[in-house]
């Protein structure tokens, strides 16, 4: 066993780390406002650094011009952003725009229409999958899709939709079939966020700084050709999406983040002197950090392990369960262990401490509570069992 990165992934994670330290946590308590929104002209400029270094299209596939980074690769970059505040925390475009990998998934035709405009930040797509009754239950969602000729007569609701406000299209997951449902029942359709119909209903603002909308569908005349994929296949689409998002932007994030902190109540434990000796020499504050770094230990191994499995092409639905309930749930421990040892300073906004503990709750919640994930990895287990 080896539990060395491989050679050309750790130089990766040199340069990002310099890039990070010398460029974004110098900045991180300025860059953002409202907690989620960077400036454009900043962001700009950031941008223009990371093409120089090469590290533009990280995500993107090699034959659509990225470099075509593996889910390792990738963990370990969003480890490194992920311990600064500098950056959006749910739609980070330092790297080039964001793009899901259901795009990936179109014909030729809709590539044209839809992925390369994404590539070159001329179109912006939203994932629209929650309901306001169906969260960590896709599998029971409402919102219906019925076939009228060459069109779907789409009608319904999604909740918490992030970027729906500025969005161009919106990848909306659907019922097609309500007797298949989750079983070839569901499917993804590109729906055109100014057609007559959709209608921007709410914002619903968060204790994290982010405004995710609600979405309306009143009989929205969708093409059959705005359909990714065959009809049915909306859902294993979905959860391709979601799976790797537990793995890099719950597992490796919340490492990340964990680290930093754990770096930062080390640092301040040693200056800190209370009744005559730095807070660094009681047993309590040593427990703290002890127990941190042991628990982050943990989970990065856990997450490299998941990275490696998915880039071998193995079925990693198990572990990415695995992954995202350790690592949100180690990273809230560790966030509050550090805003513990800092005391009344580590409430203060003058530090990322707050911010990151506000961040860290919610990813316990969106994308498939930690409960449900629990509860569907336990049935997993007891199947494989026999």
């Amino acid at each position: 066993m080896d539990f060395e990165l491989p050679r050309d992934v750790k130089m990766l994670q040199g340069l990002v780390r310099k890039f990070v330290e010398q460029e974004l946590i110098p900045i991180e308590m300025e860059s953002l406002r409202d907690d989620e929104e960077i400036d454009p002209d900043l962001l700009a400029s950031l941008q223009e650094k990371t093409k120089k270094l090469g590290l533009w299209h990280l995500e993107v596939p090699k034959e659509y011009g990225g470099l075509g980074l593996g889910l390792l690769a990738r963990c370990v970059v969003q480890e490194e952003v992920s311990k600064t505040k500098a950056l959006p925390f749910r739609h980070n475009t330092l790297f080039g725009p964001a793009v899901g990998p259901i795009l990936y998934e179109g014909n030729a035709e809709q590539k044209e229409r839809f992925l390369y405009p994404v590539l070159r930040g001329e179109m912006l797509v939203c994932f629209a999958q929650t309901e306001p009754d169906s969260g960590s239950d896709p599998a029971g969602m409402r919102t219906r899709a019925v076939r009228d000729g060459d069109h779907y007569v789409l009608n319904g609701s999604k909740r918490f939709i992030t970027e729906a406000g500025e969005a161009d299209y919106a990848q909306v997951i659907c019922v097609t079939d309500p007797e298949k449902r989750a079983r070839g029942g569901i499917s993804c359709l590109m729906v055109d966020m100014k057609a007559p119909g959709v209608q921007l209903v709410r914002q619903w603002p968060t204790m994290m700084g982010d405004r995710p909308w609600e979405i309306a569908f009143d009989n929205v005349r969708v093409p059959v050709e705005n359909r990714i994929g065959e009809e049915g296949q909306g859902f294993s689409l979905g959860q391709k999406w979601l799976t790797v998002g537990r793995v890099k932007g719950h597992g490796a994030r919340c490492v990340g983040i964990a680290q930093r902190c754990l770096e930062m109540a080390m640092d301040y434990a040693r200056q800190r002197v209370t009744f005559g000796q730095p807070l660094s020499e009681r047993q309590a504050i040593q427990f703290m950090i002890a127990d941190s770094a042991i628990e982050l230990d943990a989970a990065r191994l856990m997450v490299y392990r998941t990275a490696w499995m998915y880039d071998q092409g193995l079925d990693t639905r198990d572990e990415s369960y695995m992954t995202k309930i350790y690592c949100t749930e180690m990273a809230s421990r560790v966030v509050d262990r550090a805003i513990q040892i800092h005391g009344g300073v580590g409430l203060m906004k003058e530090l990322p401490l707050e911010y990151w503990f506000r961040q860290v709750r919610s990813i316990r919640i969106t994308e498939g509570v930690t409960e449900v994930l629990r509860w569907r990895l336990a049935r997993n287990l007891i199947r494989a069992r026999g």
